[in-house]
């Protein structure tokens, strides 16, 4: 029961989001990537292509949520004690990413918190830069991110901008799902 109803939730905000996404992709010409948190893991549903290449694959597969974009936006809502729970221990299989430890996850979190999107440079994959942004329902919870990622090379001097220009379709989403306010105040314990 309890997968039907995910899937289900899946697909109202994979068609609430399509519409945004490609206005997205087309608008800085990369690929758009709606995406959703599994354990300790970034799952991508759709993507939309804003230009002829497209990379394949993303869709359905799992990804570490500690040295991504999306991963960072996805865990917002957590307090530290959640983040202990979820992430018993981060993998080490990611030498490039900043985050080893679960206080530079807070850390990073936090910093997502204050931008209003995530960013990451080559952490997960060398060559591929990437922004996020959440996308939130009614209630205000982030159930979603939106993600850029691109080659570094086309990408990662305008990443910033890309950084803004997410925050303001995944906040358009969010407004579809019936989001009328601002992101609830962080926790406030800090991991040590």
């Amino acid at each position: 029961m309890f997968s039907l109803v995910a899937r289900t939730v899946e697909d109202r905000l994979a068609r609430t989001a399509e519409p945004v996404m490609r206005d997205l992709s087309a608008e800085l010409e990369e690929t758009s990537h709606l995406c959703v948190l599994r354990d300790q893991e970034v799952l991508t549903l759709p993507s939309v292509s804003g230009h002829s290449f497209r990379v394949h694959g993303w869709e359905g597969r799992g990804v570490p949520a500690h040295c991504t974009s999306a991963g960072r936006v996805l865990l917002l809502d957590a307090t530290p004690d959640e983040l202990y729970v979820r992430f018993p221990a981060l993998a080490d299989d990611r030498p490039r990413s900043e985050v080893h430890s679960l206080p530079e996850l807070w850390a990073k979190i936090e910093q997502t918190r204050r931008d209003g999107y995530a960013r990451v440079r080559e952490e997960f994959e060398a060559g591929l830069v990437g922004v996020s942004a959440p996308i939130r329902d009614f209630r205000g919870r982030v159930v979603a991110a939106l993600n850029i990622s691109a080659p570094a090379e086309r990408l990662d001097e305008r990443l910033d901008t890309a950084g803004r220009v997410t925050a303001k379709a995944a906040a358009e989403v969010s407004a579809d799902l019936g989001w009328e306010g601002r992101p609830k105040p962080p926790p406030a314990a800090r991991l040590t």
